[in-house]
Parts: C-alpha cells; structure tokens; sequence
C-alpha cells in the first residue's frame, strides 16, 4: 500500500466556507466583486485595526502589481527587490517595463540587508537613477528588520511595497505586518495561512488609494452608462465564490497560526540537538512569526551524506514532502543580468536552506513520521 503524502502546507477548510459559497450561488453573484468581497475586506480591514483600506485581488502578484502603479512606476523606472523570495514579488516590476535592482539578505531574518540596502541606493543615484519603490519581503512570515529598512526608506524618500504575501498574522513590535510600507500585500493563495483557493489583497492607507485600485483592478472602465477606458486597466477583482472562502477561513486565522507555532516547536524540540542544523526562528522578542512554513539550514557533512538536499530525498523516499528555499532572483535565468548588490548570504541560504512540512493540519501521527525521518537520517 502506497504510504499517505504528507504534504508541505495544504490549506484546511472548517466547514464555515458553505455557508458564504452556497449564499454567493442562490443570489448568482459568482462573478468578480460583489457582497462577499465587499465582507471579506471589511473584516480584514477591523483585523488591522488602524487605517487600511483592503482591496480583495484575484492574487498577491496582482497587489504588488497595482502598488506599482498607484506609486507611479513606469518603463524605465528602477525598483529595489529582496532577492531572496519568490518570483512573483519582482516579476510585477517587468509588468511594468522597469528594472529590478536586486539585494541581498541579511543573516539574522533572511530579508533584505538595511547595509546593502543603502549602498544599492546610493549607487543608483550617483549613476543616475533614484529607486521608484522598494518591495521588501517577510519570509516565510518572519518580518524583516522593519526600523532599518524602513528609516533608510524615509531618509531617500522612497516608498515601500511591503509583501506580506507569507506573513499574515505576524507582528514587529505588536504591530501586524502588512500595515507598516505604503502599500502592504496579502496573499490567500491554497498553501497560505488562510486561503480564498486563490487570492491576494491590497493593503493602503487611504480611501483614494483603494477607489484607485479597485478602478484599475476592474478594467479601468470610466464612469458612464457605456463601457468608456481612458486608462489601461487589469482584471484583478476577486470573485464573489472566492471571498465567500475566505470569509469562513477568516474565522481560522487565529486557530491556524496557534497550529503553525505548534509546528515550529516540534521542529525545536528535534534539532535542538542536532548540531549540523540551525532551525529558521525570530530574532527576538520583537517580532512575532506566524511560522507559515518552517525552514532550516544543514550544515554539509559530505563524508556522512548529510546535506540539504539529502535530507530532502530521505523525506521523498517516505513520501513527505520538504522543499528547498527560493532561489534568490539575481541567480535566477530571467534575472542575471540585473543589478546586484552583496554577498552571498542570500546563495547560502539556497543551498543550505530546507522547508519542512507546515500545515496546520499535520496530525500526530504525521508528526511522528516526520520525526522519524529526521532521527533515522541524522542516527539518532
């Protein structure tokens, strides 16, 4: 019999989303827009608490893509990326004809390096061109050194695009993430903390910012009887089926985060021990991770076999699925060729760098298999 999969991070329904689908399908709203969104952003906008104003997106790339806009980045333009995330946080700036200038990680949160930040900086401008925007990135939901990159921000004037694509539910200073960059990003993608089956959300700070977006994310169309454009627009708004899903994950979000710090403390208690592993946690007391999907780095131990990636085909082997982290854009194929700024901090984490299976619906038993794996190749 073949061994059940236990996969990365699958999304888990409660049960609570029938009721919001169901009410979408007997008024046949199932097309973009409508009550159910119009809710969703509404509660997401009462779980910020401050003044955001949420537009519901059809996904996280399409948010970043509208924060282009809305700051006014056009062909040409630079913008400043972490390197180390996944390609839809810089693939939006080729969207729009500008370039991206790529920076390193720092080593103690894995985002983008505040030192290497400014230099890239400086540089652009003493060649020429000051950076339209920075996207800086919280992965895998530990935030980035907000107070650094955010005063370097302020110091050159250059507004910040913050993806929280992987950090809903994570605080910096008690304050959640996704609220702290002129525009801030959500993704509701099927492996996030929530999920809409496929989704993201514009955070901003004002009304005008939101009547913008949503005037771009529904084509554009001008206000008259007949279907006028005088700007090009995108088909970005959510569906009504969609928020439906998330306004019955909503009611999870809490419950969800509580599992995923659980999962973190399993791995804790495991590698603790194990000195050729280093497990990916916050830096300090200050930041507060929903730990969407937990990662270590192995230290390569080729005489004994132990390595990232064989750790990775000892789970394949039992059918448990790990993955290694991103690989940083600037040693990405459609990216070389763009500006860098650091080290190697970022390719190290890629080659030493592991994610671990995160649901929050892992069971015991699942637990235990894992650990088994782990304890097995390790000879523990």
């Amino acid at each position: 019999m073949d061994k059940k999969k236990i996969y990365l991070s699958l999304s888990q329904q409660n049960g609570f989303e029938n009721e919001y689908i169901q009410k979408a399908l007997e008024v046949n709203w199932i097309t973009t827009g409508g009550p159910n969104v119009e809710e969703f952003e509404c509660k997401l906008e009462k779980y910020y608490e401050e003044e955001s104003f949420v537009t519901a997106l059809n996904s996280g790339t399409s948010a970043i893509h509208l924060a282009l806009i809305l700051i006014g980045v056009k062909a040409g333009d630079e913008v400043i990326c972490q390197s180390m995330t996944f390609s839809a946080s810089a693939n939006p700036v080729l969207y729009q004809g500008a370039i991206p200038i790529f920076v390193d990680s720092e080593a103690e949160t894995w985002n983008i390096c505040p030192q290497n930040l400014e230099i890239a900086i400086k540089d652009r401008i003493k060649k020429g061109k000051k950076p339209k925007a920075i996207i800086a990135v919280h992965l895998y939901g530990v935030p980035y050194k907000v107070d650094e990159v955010h005063a370097i921000a302020d110091k050159y004037e250059i507004p910040v695009i913050e993806d929280s694509a992987e950090a809903l539910g994570s605080c910096y200073k008690g304050k959640k993430c996704g609220s702290f960059g002129n525009f801030g990003i959500l993704s509701f993608n099927g492996n996030k903390i929530i999920t809409t089956s496929s989704g993201g959300a514009l955070i901003s700070s004002s009304k005008e910012a939101k009547e913008r977006a949503v005037f771009f994310a529904t084509q554009s169309r001008d206000n008259a009887v007949h279907y006028q454009h005088s700007e090009i627009g995108y088909n970005y708004r959510m569906s009504n089926i969609c928020a439906g899903i998330g306004l019955g994950q909503i009611k999870s979000l809490h419950t969800n985060i509580e599992s995923k710090v659980i999962n973190h403390n399993f791995y804790k208690t495991i590698f603790n021990s194990i000195r050729n592993v280093e497990l990916f946690e916050v830096l300090n007391e200050d930041y507060f991770s929903n730990y969407w999907l937990n990662a270590i780095l192995v230290e390569p131990d080729f005489s004994n076999s132990i390595s990232s990636e064989s750790l990775r085909l000892a789970f394949e082997k039992e059918n448990i699925e790990s993955r290694p982290l991103w690989k940083p854009m600037h040693l990405q194929p459609i990216f070389e060729k763009h500006p860098y700024y650091g080290g190697d901090i970022a390719k190290d984490l890629f080659e030493k760098g592991l994610c671990l299976p995160s649901g929050s619906n892992l069971t015991c038993e699942d637990k235990e298999k894992i650990k088994k794996v782990i304890l097995d190749f390790f000879k523990l």
